[in-house]
């Protein structure tokens, strides 16, 4: 028996049903890989970002993200090398199908009880997705920022629904302007309110002010915590000898 049409299963109609303890036989996901490319390069070496965006909100099958997967990573390969970019799936299918089989042989009408009992039996695993809800994300150089971008395209057709290829002004997979990452790189700049400098973490970075926790949070008084000493507080009280 092949696979239903995915107009079955496409709308979000119930609560979420997920894999658990009392829901067991679970098949497995067809999507294993979320990341791919040189995803363990630093976030400076990726400057460019493209987001492949939801415009519906549906369920997307394991099957349907595996092959965007596969189809955008072909085509970043044969365009700008597999070296100078790094490829995310941002969606992951827990959420399960259920089906309710019906037999199609001769005589199914005594073997069966019609809709008695119509509760289905895991059937396979979907992702489900918001309007604007980012999909898949690509990082690479600046001159591959038009292949990526044709890369999701490709991706979409995998895709049931309205999906938006996005050139994010974000440098790589960062929540900052590249303009202003670069500034912070090697300086202080002001983002959110708050001043600071951006540092490299992995992939992604870290917004550093300077301002740590407060000591006595960890029951140790110093002159320049802001603290009392008059005034000390429980975890204070123990720690005296600590400053």
């Amino acid at each position: 028996m092949g696979r239903r049409p995915w107009k079955c299963s496409r709308y979000i109609k119930n609560k979420p049903y997920i894999k658990s303890r009392y829901c067991r036989g679970v098949p497995e996901a067809k999507i294993k890989i979320f990341d791919v490319g040189k995803k363990r390069v630093p976030c400076d070496a990726f400057p460019a970002c493209v987001h492949l965006l939801s415009l519906e909100k549906e369920q997307i099958s394991s099957e349907s993200l595996e092959a965007a997967r596969i189809t955008a990573n072909k085509h970043m390969i044969n365009s700008v090398g597999k070296d100078n970019f790094h490829i995310r799936v941002r969606l992951h299918p827990f959420n399960i199908i259920r089906i309710n089989k019906m037999l199609t042989c001769a005589g199914a009408d005594r073997l069966q009880t019609g809709m008695r009992g119509a509760y289905g039996k895991p059937y396979g695993l979907c992702a489900r997705v918001k309007i604007n809800q980012v999909m898949m994300s690509i990082r690479t150089t600046l001159k591959g920022e038009e292949e990526a971008a044709e890369a999701l395209r490709k991706a979409k057709f995998k895709f049931p629904g309205r999906q938006l290829v996005y050139v994010s002004r974000n440098w790589g997979f960062t929540p900052f302007p590249k303009e202003l990452f670069q500034e912070g790189r090697v300086g202080q700049v002001e983002w959110r309110g708050a001043t600071g400098t951006i540092k490299a973490d992995g992939v992604g970075t870290k917004f550093s002010t300077g301002k740590g926790v407060r000591l006595s949070k960890f029951g140790i008084y110093h002159p320049t915590s802001g603290d009392n000493k008059d005034k000390p507080n429980d975890a204070m009280r123990f720690n005296y000898d600590l400053a």
